[in-house]
């Protein structure tokens, strides 16, 4: 039978063949977590004082694993979901390396479900899918945080990419965000991009 052309394939596998091409060509490079994940440190969930539990964190469309692997370094169990096998592996790579470990997902998060929770702490960055949003509630644990960082649509005043296919209006975030009270949001300019940042925790 002849090979279907890749115009043909499902969207999904299109964008897990543009993933898996991009990070295999970054290779095992290690780039810093966000800072916005990293400057709220101090509202993140600890071990419970019950035996020593680590909180359980997920980290969706976390490609190869610069916010999963700090994360497991501070105690969380991560689970990090992504649609790119290669950002998978790179990601396994670099918590090895750290001496962490990572549980890892290959899940394209537009077509399946999140992975089963209840999660301590739900990491969002830089990956925009609205739908998900009904979905974080039921994934927290009591108590548990939601961290979402994401450009916006000014943004392409100084950038073409992301496309505004990826990126929230202005004032937008908060919105999206339900049965979640709000801890901490801003939006504005950091490191040359446009972005909102909100950190939610459920009631």
């Amino acid at each position: 039978m002849p090979r279907k052309p890749l115009s043909s394939a499902p969207v999904s596998d299109v964008e897990r063949a543009r993933w898996d091409a991009r990070y295999r060509a970054e290779g095992p490079a290690r780039r810093a977590p966000s800072p916005f994940l990293v400057s709220v440190a101090a509202l993140l969930p600890t071990a419970d004082g019950g035996g020593g539990r680590e909180p359980a964190a997920l980290d969706i469309a976390g490609g190869a694993g610069r916010n999963a692997v700090w994360l497991a370094a501070r105690g969380f169990a991560v689970t990090l979901a992504d649609v790119s096998p290669v950002a998978l592996e790179l990601a396994s790579a670099a918590a090895a390396a750290a001496g962490v470990a990572l549980r890892v997902r290959a899940v394209d998060l537009e077509r399946a479900p999140l992975p089963t929770g209840p999660f301590e702490l739900i990491v969002s960055i830089d990956y925009l899918h609205r739908p998900l949003f009904a979905t974080f509630p039921g994934a927290l644990a009591p108590g548990g945080l939601l961290v979402v960082v994401q450009p916006t649509r000014r943004n392409l005043e100084r950038h073409p990419h992301p496309s505004a296919r990826f990126l929230l209006d202005e004032g937008e975030l908060p919105g999206l965000v339900r049965d979640l009270d709000l801890v901490r949001y801003e939006e504005g300019w950091a490191d040359d991009r446009h972005e909102a940042r909100l950190v939610a925790r459920k009631r």
